[in-house]
Parts: C-alpha cells; sequence; structure tokens
C-alpha cells in the first residue's frame, strides 16, 4: 500500500459482517485483497450486529452516497425488561420494567409503520456540533438527540419467547433498529434494548450472496459499478453513444452531452448513464420536474 501501490481496483464487494467487529475493522480483509487503503463501507453496522455490508473500492468511493441512502431489511432481537445505555447489549442497564404481553407488542407495532418521527440513540455516530454523539455521552453530557424523520415499510413480529421477541423490519435509511426496540418497548409499557441484529438486505443487495471473510475461500475481485448495481438501487439507467460519452467525459453540459426527453420522460431523481458496459456518470435532480444536473462523472476519474 505505498506510494508505488498500483492504483485500488474500483468496484464494490458484498461482505458479510460478523458480530463483535466493527463495521471499519470488517474492511481490513478487503484492504488487504485489493492491496490499497482506499476502501470504505456504506450504512455503519454496529458492533454486536451482523450482516451485509457494502465496501466500494478505488474510485468507485465517490459513488458511496447513492449506495447508502437506501432502504434496508433486518432481522432484530428484543429484550424486554431492561433498557441499557447503550440499547444494545454491550451498555449499561439504565431502566427496567415487566416485560409486556404478545398482545401489547403488536399493538405497540401499529404505532411505528409508516413515516414516524425517531430520536436516535446517545450512542451512536451522529455529530452533534462537530462532535460524536457517543463521544459526548462517554463524558456524560447526555447529548440532545432530536428527532428525525423515517418511514417504517414494513414491521412485523417474527417470534414470541419471553423476554425476547423478534421482529422483522423494511425501513428507510437512517432508522436505528436500536431506537426503534426501545420505542416499541415504551408504547408496550415497559423497557428494553437490542440484543442481536441481521441486516439482510440493501435495497435490492442481498445478505446471501456475499462474501464471509475467514471462511477459507479466496478474496472476490471487486465488481465493477454495473448496470445491474445501479438496477439493484433502484436507479434507471440510460445508454449514450461513443459521441455522447465523449462530450460527458470531456466535461461538456449535461443538456449538450444527453438527450434531454430521456432524462425529461424518467420517474426518478437520479440516473446512471453507461456506453456499452462503462459507467459514464450519474446524474440527479432535486425532485420531478427541475432540471437535471451531473451527480458524479465517473468517466473523469
Amino acid at each position: 500500500m505505498g506510494k508505488n501501490a498500483p492504483p485500488a481496483p474500483p468496484g464494490l464487494i458484498l461482505l458479510r459482517k460478523e458480530p463483535g467487529v466493527t463495521s471499519f475493522e470488517s474492511l481490513g480483509a478487503v484492504k488487504r485483497a485489493i492491496g490499497s487503503g482506499k476502501a470504505g463501507h456504506t450504512g455503519t453496522l454496529d458492533k454486536f450486529a451482523e450482516g451485509l455490508l457494502i465496501a466500494l473500492t478505488g474510485k468507485a468511493l465517490k459513488l458511496g452516497r447513492w449506495f447508502t441512502h437506501c432502504d434496508k431489511r433486518y432481522e432484530g432481537t428484543i429484550r424486554f425488561g431492561a433498557e441499557t445505555d447503550t440499547l444494545d447489549p454491550e451498555g449499561a442497564v439504565v431502566a427496567e420494567a415487566p416485560p409486556p404481553s404478545r398482545a401489547g407488542v403488536e399493538r405497540a407495532l401499529g404505532r411505528f409503520r409508516g413515516k414516524i418521527e425517531q430520536a436516535p440513540p446517545e450512542y451512536s455516530a451522529l455529530r452533534i456540533g462537530g462532535e460524536r454523539a457517543s463521544a459526548l455521552a462517554r463524558r456524560g453530557e447526555a447529548p440532545e438527540m432530536k428527532k428525525r424523520p423515517v418511514e417504517i415499510y414494513a414491521l412485523e413480529l417474527s417470534s414470541w419467547d419471553p423476554p425476547f421477541a423478534g421482529i422483522s423490519v423494511h425501513c428507510s435509511s437512517g432508522t436505528y433498529i436500536r431506537s426503534l426496540a426501545r420505542d416499541i418497548a415504551l408504547a408496550a409499557g415497559s423497557r428494553a434494548s437490542l440484543s442481536a441484529l441481521l441486516r439482510t438486505r440493501v435495497a435490492g443487495f442481498r445478505l446471501e450472496d456475499a462474501f464471509a471473510p475467514g471462511g477459507g475461500e479466496p478474496f472476490p475481485p471487486p465488481r465493477p459499478p454495473d448496470r445491474a448495481a445501479f438496477e439493484a438501487l433502484g436507479l434507471p439507467c440510460l445508454e449514450a453513444g461513443a459521441d455522447r460519452a465523449r462530450k460527458i467525459a470531456g466535461g461538456k453540459p449535461l443538456r449538450e452531452a444527453m438527450d434531454a426527453p430521456a432524462l425529461d420522460g424518467l420517474d426518478a431523481s437520479a440516473a446512471a448513464i453507461f456506453c456499452g458496459d462503462a459507467l459514464l456518470a450519474v446524474v440527479e435532480r432535486a425532485e420531478k420536474g427541475a432540471p437535471w444536473k451531473y451527480g458524479h462523472v465517473y468517466a473523469c476519474d
């Protein structure tokens, strides 16, 4: 990984993160495999959690925001009776209450389907005044965690073995399942923390397709950011011929480089432009009817 090392191969790797390691630590195997430190993850998983982590490498790191702000699916286990300061099994107990009934939990779940306001955990990577909330919490400063809008597309009770309850969650980006466990318990007249968490999907990417480091298999090379990857993100893909591709790579304005009707006819806020198998750019707009602009010109890197 020295100064004369070859550039990191660009692409993405679906990684199965194991419990007990941080998301950042999970990248160590990726960096060793590609011979470069140019690798990053999208969508952090807590240390106690496991499941799908999407790693981007090389110049594909600049595509991170389209891989981060995606819907996600989880299988979680709530432990009723005690709430910890971290809302996970690693924290200190700060409140206790008897576990609720199954009927009480099922009634409570209905309050958290759809668009809700959620307060993130104090022990989180969110920044408050330029500092991580978790750092403030560890100093005993009790950071103010303002509620934020998130959306729960589906929420079901998957198992019941008091004081444990399994939940299946399909949610928007930015949702904290630890906070959801806390709030479900409060709505059911109890207290709780999350004892286990498994992320099974990120947009159209599946845990079943992820590589598990340490299993004895050779590490897969990064997958290029191809059409299938963007289709898994729910982004439409447009084709540009060689002439348009040269204009995009040469920095020509988007309206000059691409056919306006092709863009304006899309029912989307972002799209990927390809020339054959090569990604040229990701374009975006603030809302339907707003002008399109370059989000990132991949062909220029």
